[in-house]
């Protein structure tokens, strides 16, 4: 073996290994979650009559959220066109009420932290027939395709945060609002 031999050899491992450090962060990225508070007394009521109301909220970094309750039944929409998104026809079931803050779920996939989906948490107080609820909404944030992609029952699932997240971490990017249907995650019992 000749004495240059090594010094390739270094040379190629060397190299091997700045490729890889230069390759690692658009490989691999991060998600994290950031709460913002929902509260209809910081927002403004756009639209109101007989059937339904529509409220715009401040969201994270300005994003608007829109909240529609119609017929006792509500829904959260997310961007500049909340109102004519997926999400803003999407209603839950009876007296389903969104709790007071929404989780936003970020990632750094893009080269700086952005909101990809949202976790919100319902609420059924079970008066009259109905029966108590909570659940987790998981909703897709994507200009022209923002749509609840999963559901998650957190009393039959003691664990329902994680599921949450772990339903936006895996379908949140590319989940189809026009074909898609948002799944039950875990055990469900909600509705």
């Amino acid at each position: 073996m000749s004495q240059s031999m090594p010094k390739l050899i270094a040379v190629t491992i060397l190299a091997g290994v700045l490729g890889l450090i230069g390759a690692s962060p658009a490989a691999a990225f991060g998600t994290q979650s950031v709460p913002t508070d929902l509260k209809l007394d910081d927002c403004t009521i756009t639209r109101t009559n007989d059937l339904d109301t529509v409220w715009a909220c401040p969201g994270y970094k300005g994003i608007p959220v829109m909240v529609r309750r119609a017929q006792l039944r509500s829904t959260l929409s997310f961007g500049l066109a909340a109102t004519t998104e997926k999400a803003a026809s999407q209603l839950l079931p009876l007296n389903y009420s969104p709790s007071g803050s929404i989780e936003w779920r970020l990632s750094n996939k893009a080269g700086s932290w952005k909101p990809f989906a949202t976790i919100v948490h319902y609420t059924r107080d079970g008066t009259g027939d109905e029966k108590a609820g909570d659940v987790l909404v998981v909703t897709k944030i994507e200009e022209g395709a923002t749509c609840q992609i999963a559901y998650v029952d957190t009393k039959a699932n003691p664990n329902a945060s994680t599921l949450a997240e772990q339903a936006a971490d895996a379908h949140g990017f590319d989940f189809d609002c026009k074909a898609g249907k948002p799944a039950t995650v875990g055990k469900f019992g909600a509705w």
